[in-house]
């Protein structure tokens, strides 16, 4: 990182210039799962990986100071609003990119996470991309695949990633004001939940012999706890994984929650599958048809999931019991 600071120091000192990006003040630090980053300026061709963080990017109209994005249609279609934001951005690689394809647009900066667009051990890494004079930002929630003494998951994980991007591109009053806006929502969903027991959750992703869903340390965790459920697999010590069909039946989870990968199928495949499941078709989720599809982008971290909470806390009242 001493390597990594001073080519960041050598080559942004010089560039210092008066402009929005000196709103916030330069130099900032960062911690990135444990890492700390420091930026001399805003970077200013920087890459985001997946819809999660190109949607934090773009809250902070940070379009400007893009040079692409990778990781989205490869899993997922676009929305319409997301293409709008996107504006001419190319996508330089359709799933996990390699080296090349981001050296592709000489970049300054990149925004991923661990098994969001980087894998440890992987070719794309901060060690190998800081090899090229470019730093990299993690994704808090991932930082578990790093290091397993990581705190729980809560909403502030997401707040700490919009904070984070705010100060190294000089938009931290920005990422200030949107991130007290989103806690006055959430206190206000909490303020308005009922008494009475917390609705059990279950978060079904994908696979049918052993389903993929969200444990302890992702952000679905915190979210549901925000609307006033418990997620059945909250002791889970992971992030995201598979587990098994018969642990979820016996916790007999009172409302599920469908990811949709926006391909017009796949969360109504997934309730198909759970209801002709001999556990699963027996829970009270399944028997009441108590679920909720919400997409990809609003259950991992990023700002759709403000709105994600508040559409789950109206669908869980009068889940429990």
């Amino acid at each position: 990182m001493k390597k990594l600071h001073a080519l960041l120091s050598a080559g942004f000192l010089s560039c210092l210039a008066a402009g929005p990006a000196l709103a916030s003040g330069f130099p900032v630090s960062v911690e990135s799962c444990g890492r700390t980053v420091t930026f001399d300026r805003a970077p200013t061709r920087a890459i985001s990986h997946d819809l999660n963080m190109s949607e934090m990017m773009f809250a902070l109209g940070l379009q400007d100071h893009m040079a692409g994005l990778t990781g989205i249609t490869g899993w997922y279609k676009m929305t319409e609003s997301f293409k709008a934001a996107m504006g001419t951005l190319p996508e330089l690689a359709p799933k996990t990119p390699n080296v090349e394809a981001l050296l592709s647009v000489n970049p300054d900066f990149f925004f991923a996470g661990w098994n969001y667009g980087m894998k440890p051990g992987g070719p794309v890494t901060p060690d190998t991309l800081g090899t090229f004079g470019i730093p990299v930002y993690e994704l808090t929630e991932s930082c578990i695949h790093l290091d397993k003494n990581r705190p729980r998951v809560s909403m502030d994980t997401m707040y700490t990633d919009v904070l984070n991007i705010g100060k190294i591109f000089g938009r931290g009053e920005q990422a200030q004001a949107l991130v007290d806006g989103w806690r006055e929502r959430i206190d206000a969903v909490k303020a308005a939940r009922v008494g009475g027991l917390a609705p059990r959750v279950f978060l079904y992703d994908s696979g049918e012999e052993k389903p993929f869903t969200a444990g302890k340390f992702a952000m679905p965790t915190a979210m549901i706890e925000a609307a006033g459920g418990r997620n059945v697999m909250d002791d889970v010590e992971t992030s995201w994984g598979r587990v098994n069909w018969e642990t979820v039946a016996d916790r007999n989870p009172e409302f599920i929650i469908l990811v949709d990968y926006q391909n017009e199928t796949h969360w109504q495949d997934l309730w198909s599958f759970l209801e002709g499941h001999p556990a699963m078709s027996v829970t009270d989720a399944v028997k009441n048809k108590r679920y909720l599809r919400l997409k990809y982008a609003e259950i991992t971290p990023g700002p759709a999931n403000i709105e994600a909470v508040e559409k789950l806390a109206a669908a869980l009242k009068g889940a429990s019991g």
